[in-house]
């Protein structure tokens, strides 16, 4: 089998990665080609870009519209050129769902892992998935009830947060090679992976650490982005930084600012109280009020259908307001201990099993054309 694989930002590439390995594992010959990261590349994927130059968000994404479509039609004419049995598309909505179109119009069978969050905005791109995807992948619970309104039979498969989480081996050594004091609470910030993130997140979180000389806190920084977007944090006595190692942190945290993404369910799956702060242009925002169709932005309130965890965005992030969450979040009481229980209840929701080994069974099935399918 020759797959054609595409991920276009961080998590997707270790997702995708975890899933070309257990392909790997079913058929030790198949082989890989896409766009996607240094996961990907490790394991066994030839790379034809990295996803460095698709990372856009937001409005960054049209202000580079024409960059984008340079790199959409040379990923095009790189999967005629090398002819793929098939194509793994993993999240990255934008970018890939024009691919799904064109592999339908191509006669190239789609794998869809991780679809495009059309339940939270712009519910009418379901039809088009239905049209363009051989079959989606999906991997929260609510996903398959969604997409059936739209007369789909997607398949759940799992979390792949929890694959990377079982994978992760802690370093024993991390807070000594750190440099992580003891004897003062340790609170997780987690900006996010993204250049306009970090611009409006960083200030944001450099005045709350200025707020609690008591508390350390330490930044999860990610070595693709200029150390400049965290200015603000760097130089103060109470804040650490650490790079690509985002689980060895949370191991040691007792509490988390985390910026809305898969941050806030890793953060939940490690058992760290959080509090989830986002802030958007102003024009940006305005038009998600309209557009957004869900109550919550974080995927831990989503999952559960409630708040478990307080989301403060946009005029509502303010140091104030966060500082008083994280005295909350940094006490023993009944709030820390609920939020911690509801942690508990999300794994159990999410733990079937591995959700890269549960998708690869299903593509092996579905492309020997199985009927019955069992469901993890």
């Amino acid at each position: 089998m020759r797959y054609y694989v595409i991920a276009g930002e961080r998590s997707g590439d270790l997702h995708a990665s975890n899933l070309v390995r257990a392909l790997l594992r079913l058929h030790p010959a198949s082989r890989f080609r896409g766009f996607g990261g240094d996961e990907m590349r490790r394991a066994g994927v030839e790379l034809v870009m990295h996803y460095d130059q698709l990372a856009f968000m937001g409005f960054e994404a049209v202000l580079n519209f024409y960059k984008i479509a340079r790199y959409l039609a040379a990923c095009k004419r790189d999967i005629l050129a090398h002819a793929p049995d098939a194509l793994i598309l993993v999240d990255y909505g934008g970018f890939n769902r024009q691919i799904a179109d064109f592999g339908k119009k191509n006669s190239i069978p789609v794998f869809y892992y991780i679809p495009p969050k059309v339940w939270a905005w712009r519910q009418s791109r379901a039809w088009q998935l239905k049209r363009t995807v051989s079959r989606m992948f999906v991997i929260l619970p609510f996903e398959k009830e969604f997409f059936r309104k739209y007369g789909m039979e997607v398949d759940y498969v799992g979390n792949p947060v929890l694959d990377a989480i079982r994978a992760f081996e802690p370093n024993a050594a991390f807070r000594i090679e750190s440099r992580i004091p003891d004897g003062k609470p340790v609170v997780a910030l987690l900006p996010g992976s993204r250049k306009m993130e970090l611009q409006r997140m960083v200030p944001l979180m450099a005045q709350v650490a200025h707020g609690r000389p008591d508390a350390q806190f330490v930044v999860a920084a990610v070595r693709n982005l200029p150390m400049a977007l965290y200015g603000s944090l760097q130089g103060m006595p109470n804040v650490t930084f650490v790079y690509e190692t985002t689980y060895d942190l949370l191991t040691h945290a007792d509490a988390a600012i985390v910026t809305s993404g898969t941050a806030t369910l890793e953060t939940a799956l490690f058992n760290v109280p959080q509090v989830v702060v986002y802030k958007a242009g102003w024009l940006e925002y305005a038009i998600a009020k309209r557009v957004v169709k869900v109550s919550f932005i974080s995927l831990v309130n989503l999952i559960a259908g409630k708040q478990v965890v307080r989301e403060l965005i946009q005029d509502h992030a303010t140091a104030d307001g966060i500082q008083q969450e994280l005295a909350e979040l940094l006490k023993d009481g009944n709030y820390r201990s609920e939020m911690l229980l509801a942690y508990g209840h999300l794994h159990q929701t999410l733990n079937v099993g591995s959700a890269s080994e549960n998708t690869a069974r299903l593509i092996e099935a579905y492309w020997n054309n199985r009927v019955a399918v069992t469901q993890p």
